[in-house]
């Protein structure tokens, strides 16, 4: 950095070699340069920094000002506290869920989940020591009758990916606070510009910002966002972490040195400054602009959606058609209390011939992408029985509501007029 660089540091001002400031409340935009580390302004600085007892920037594995930029503006979006921006959604998963669990505890969840999410949990988890306990359904009672002494969250998803379930989150976070556990919710289908998990109840928030928010298939990355609200110190036997001296920060005990945020301090400094999931600058910046869109694509995307699914409900070549904005999908009713009048991009569908229906129209697509992320401006197709869910057995589908036929669109920006003649010469194949 130059000798006159100023960088921010939330709401302090450093200038690298022109003194520290830490009773500054003034933000100071300007440029920055591509580095990995950040230079103090001497060794008491550097020391403060380190021992967390002043925020600051030092090595990008941690913090960096252009992540930093996307975490607050992402925090802000969900109404919570602060946040952790890591490099995939996946990482955010992972991270959400590390930061509360140990040998021996549990995690409570709903069985409709993205792919990897499942995967993960049903596999990696118990391979360190965690229990992954799926509920029979996404029900508040379901979830409930699984958790006990050592289950450390429960975890969900706003709007299921693939299977369109829609989670009644207030009646989950509830359930989760009576036993004095915290619900995690994946954000991702739904977008904090159409659901605010914090407004509900829920505590942690995460999305995989690869989706909807960068907007355009080109960048990985993944949030972890604290709302601030869970009594982490009113539990210190299930949550020690929080309430005990941390040895690899000095004694910090987070619930009672970062009382606003413990969660999300700690996910940085242990969770991302040990595992090393991090973003790159680039990638924020990347998602930084589809952030900035995210508002006129959705409206778009939004309406493309409705028409489409409307249109395949209308043909004798479609058996079953899933749209929250039908008024006979079973979680519509869920969906206009916790969505309004927007409703996602996404359409699930089975076309007339079962599995093998399904797999010709995936083949014969022009225009849809056969491509398995989501919330792209791209129209996209995928066949989760046999890519993102392939991987789960036939009860597994079952219960996770993915029937071998479902196809999955991403209904993107293009006209509507090509979109649907896509979809016609599609099934006419």
């Amino acid at each position: 950095m130059s000798a006159s660089t100023l960088i921010v540091v939330r709401d302090e001002t450093i200038a690298v070699h022109g003194g520290y400031t830490p009773d500054s409340t003034r933000a100071v935009a300007v440029p920055i340069y591509q580095t990995v580390a950040h230079d103090f302004v001497d060794a008491a600085h550097a020391g403060a920094v380190f021992d967390l007892e002043t925020p600051g920037f030092h090595y990008n594995r941690i913090n960096n000002p252009t992540v930093d930029v996307l975490e607050r503006r992402m925090t802000s979006l969900e109404q919570g506290v602060g946040a952790v921006a890591v490099s995939s959604g996946a990482a955010a998963v992972r991270l959400s869920v590390r930061n509360l669990t140990g040998l021996g505890s549990n995690i409570v969840t709903t069985p409709q989940l993205y792919g990897a999410t499942y995967t993960y949990f049903a596999a990696v988890l118990p391979s360190e020591g965690v229990e992954a306990r799926f509920a029979a359904d996404d029900t508040a009672e379901a979830i409930e009758a699984l958790i006990d002494d050592n289950t450390k969250a429960v975890f969900c998803e706003s709007i299921g990916n693939p299977a369109g379930n829609v989670v009644d989150i207030e009646a989950v976070a509830d359930a989760a606070h009576r036993h004095g556990v915290p619900l995690i919710v994946d954000n991702t289908v739904a977008t904090p510009l159409c659901l605010k998990p914090f407004v509900h109840g829920a505590d942690i928030v995460i999305h995989s910002l690869t989706k909807f928010v960068g907007g355009h298939g080109t960048t990985l990355g993944g949030i972890v966002i604290d709302g601030g609200r869970f009594p982490w110190a009113e539990h210190p036997e299930r949550f020690p972490m929080f309430s005990r001296p941390e040895p690899a920060f000095h004694g910090v005990v987070y619930a009672r040195d970062f009382p606003d945020r413990p969660y999300a301090v700690r996910a940085r400094t242990v969770g991302l400054r040990n595992e090393g999931a991090t973003l790159a600058p680039l990638n924020a910046f990347l998602l930084l602009q589809g952030l900035e869109s995210l508002s006129v694509r959705l409206e778009r995307q939004q309406h493309n959606a409705r028409l489409v699914a409307e249109h395949l409900a209308a043909q004798r070549r479609v058996s079953w058609v899933r749209y929250l904005g039908f008024d006979d999908n079973p979680y519509h009713l869920l969906a206009r209390k916790y969505l309004g009048d927007r409703f996602p991009s996404i359409v699930t569908f089975g076309p007339a011939g079962g599995y093998d229906a399904a797999i010709h129209f995936f083949d014969s697509v022009k225009l849809f992408k056969r491509l398995v992320n989501m919330g792209d401006a791209k129209s996209l197709v995928a066949h989760p029985a046999s890519t993102t869910h392939r991987q789960l057995d036939e009860a597994a589908l079952a219960k996770a509501d993915i029937p071998p036929e479902m196809i999955r669109l991403s209904v993107g920006l293009e006209h509507i007029d090509d979109i649907i003649e896509d979809i016609d010469q599609a099934l006419d194949a």
